[in-house]
């Protein structure tokens, strides 16, 4: 019995055209940029994120902030330790009300931040430079659309 070949989802000469091949290959390029200038400020692209996240919304959980970073709670909670003990956040040792603990920046953390910030913008500006300023927003609508497809929101 033969079987059918499963149909490409568009026109393609090889993997490499795939949209999903192209998606990765730019994540992975914006990923090792972002390594690179962030090992010079002592952060992780996972930290760095937490730390982003915590300075738009103080006080999130645990389980918030995983969920805002695109990691799983136990990497989540392996890279908070990390940050409470280079006293970059803080977290009370009970939870006020349920179980979770709230999250917050230190003084120090938003400082480390702010530092890293600039350079993290530059990788960012560096890329979407190659993008035309009237295509920008045609892009982030298609990107958000693509993953609200996949069901994200």
């Amino acid at each position: 019995m033969d079987k059918e070949k499963p149909v490409p989802p568009h026109a393609a000469a090889d993997v490499t055209e795939h949209v999903g091949y192209r998606l990765k290959r730019a994540a992975a390029a914006l990923r090792s940029a972002m390594d690179q200038v962030l090992r010079e400020h002592g952060l992780t692209v996972p930290q760095y994120s937490c730390l982003e996240l915590l300075d738009e919304q103080p006080g999130i959980s645990g389980s918030d902030l995983a969920r805002g970073t695109f990691v799983t709670r136990q990497s989540s909670a392996v890279v908070l330790r990390g940050l409470q003990e280079a006293g970059l956040v803080a977290r009370p040792a009970a939870a006020e009300h349920g179980r979770a603990l709230p999250v917050h920046l230190t003084a120090a953390g938003l400082a480390k931040l702010e530092a890293a910030r600039g350079a993290v913008y530059a990788v960012e500006r560096r890329m979407i430079g190659a993008i035309p300023n009237r295509r920008m927003e045609a892009l982030l609508g298609d990107l958000d659309r693509m993953a609200a497809a996949l069901g994200e929101s």
